[in-house]
């Protein structure tokens, strides 16, 4: 081999292995930025509620804005805390306290963190009727009128803590009435047909709710106040979410809304197609509060 091809050889040995490093070194940036942008990802729990829909869409809309990448998860309550427990999810967004979800704080006080800060005060938990039904002002008249109502509390998701202490007041008040699992918006769909047709219906329902804003609407009296007095809600989060993303973390203590705020949401939420839409308007016109959350 003369020395010009012995030369040429040595150049593309040379330029192989060059091109090799650099691929080497692409993919190991590739990887860095694939694990940069999962560090950034934060998953939270959505329970298929009116104003979880319309907060866990709001809280997409701020971290987007700030850079991260919220994924939003649609679970029922009791998956959400046990995936809190195991680390699959960051948040859970929504925890009724001190009545509806005190099992769960009981539960689970020792490998999920529940927030010490309420981002709602003044919520409210009881059986509804509508307004119609003058007769139908406690829950010690349901017996009476136990072949008015079939017999039937039409409930929501099985699971929730309401549903639960629902169990807990039809024992409590020795009430003959079966609580019948649904979901949240076929509840709604059975409330709105019975008052379109001006029927009895009783069913647990909660405030904050648009729904209230629709349908006249009252809460039946509670004289054993078996689903406590003013409810507060609070978020929870995976052991160790705190260190991990102290910023947000930050935010969320921050974070505190009232009837007003959290209505205006729920009905940006509920008049677009994509609640995440009428989140973003509802974030770009509330500015002001936002920032207070994020400074």
């Amino acid at each position: 081999m003369n020395f010009n091809k012995l030369k040429v050889l040595l150049l593309s040995i040379l330029l192989l292995v060059f091109l090799a490093a650099c691929g080497d070194s692409e993919e190991e940036n590739e990887s860095t930025a694939e694990e940069d942008t999962d560090e950034e990802t934060i998953v939270m729990g959505q329970i298929n509620w009116a104003e979880n829909i319309a907060v866990s869409n709001m809280w997409k809309v701020i971290l987007e804005d700030k850079g991260y990448e919220l994924e939003l998860k649609p679970l029922d309550m009791g998956t959400i805390m046990a995936a809190l427990e195991t680390g699959d999810l960051d948040i859970g967004i929504e925890v009724w306290l001190p009545v509806q979800d005190a099992n769960y704080l009981e539960e689970y006080s020792d490998t999920v963190d529940f927030a010490e800060q309420s981002w709602y005060e003044t919520a409210q938990v009881g059986l509804v009727v509508p307004e119609y039904m003058e007769d139908i002002n406690s829950i010690e008249d349901l017996n009476e009128n136990k072949d008015l109502f079939e017999g039937i509390i039409t409930g929501f998701d099985p699971g929730a803590g309401t549903m639960e202490v629902t169990e807990d007041l039809i024992e409590e008040y020795d009430l003959d009435y079966e609580l019948l699992p649904s979901s949240e918006p076929a509840m709604l769909t059975e409330v709105r047909e019975a008052i379109k047709n001006e029927e009895p219906i009783v069913v647990p329902l909660w405030s904050p709710h648009s729904i209230f804003a629709e349908l006249d609407l009252k809460f039946l009296e509670d004289p054993k106040e078996t689903y406590g007095g003013v409810e507060e809600i609070y978020f929870a989060t995976r052991d160790g979410f705190s260190e991990d993303h102290e910023e947000v973390n930050g935010w969320l203590n921050n974070w505190l809304m009232d009837d007003d705020t959290i209505g205006e949401l729920m009905s940006y939420v509920e008049a677009e197609e994509d609640p995440y839409d009428g989140a973003k308007k509802w974030v770009d016109e509330n500015e002001d509060l936002v920032n207070e959350w994020i400074e």
